[in-house]
């Protein structure tokens, strides 16, 4: 269990902090963006569910995506290192498969698609449509630092699912009041 007894440490007042390995890096550095962005993410989650416009099946499901969020996290921040597997907490694709199910049980009640959805309607699914666009903002951040390092394939997999399990989930959330893009619509 962490522990914090301490908010503030001074270690990064000059532009450096510690990764999950304790090396230092800059506060500028691709990981940090790309962890700071699933934190991000979470806290946009939070406000979904602070919303009160979300059904408790929705809700539960965001709640636990919120701690494998942080398990993400945990992820990212800490460099990848050839043979150390179980050492560390890294997403697993038992957890990727998690967000498959979902997805495909929220999405099995919901009509299909003729366009793309205009994000809004209620509160609730337009949290969702915001986090879902965090997550994406997320992912490309994560496969920027991919590029660069070793990075859990199954934390980027993760990332792509999870989006798709948001904008399900927003479908839901909007309760089928729906409104389409009418590409060229402004033209007529």
């Amino acid at each position: 269990m962490v522990r914090l007894t301490r908010i503030y440490t001074r270690t990064g007042d000059g532009g450096k902090t510690r990764l999950g390995d304790n090396s230092r890096v800059s506060k500028t550095d691709i990981r940090l963006e790309a962890y700071g962005t699933v934190d991000e993410l979470n806290a946009v989650l939070g406000m979904a569910l602070s919303s009160g416009g979300l059904e408790e099946d929705l809700a539960l499901i965001l709640r636990q995506v919120q701690n494998e969020l942080f398990d993400l996290g945990a992820d990212l921040c800490t460099p990848l290192v050839e043979g150390e597997e179980g050492t560390r907490l890294r997403i697993t694709a038992l957890q990727v498969e998690g967000l498959e199910t979902q997805i495909d049980q929220f999405n099995e009640g919901l009509p299909p698609l003729k366009s793309f959805v205009l994000p809004g309607g209620r509160v609730g699914n337009a949290w969702l449509h915001l986090a879902r666009t965090v997550c994406r903002r997320a992912e490309r951040c994560a496969w920027k630092l991919a590029q660069a390092t070793l990075v859990n394939g199954q934390a980027l997999i993760y990332l792509n699912r999870l989006s798709d399990l948001l904008f399900v989930m927003a479908r839901r959330a909007g309760g089928g009041e729906e409104v389409l893009w009418v590409p060229g619509q402004s033209r007529r």
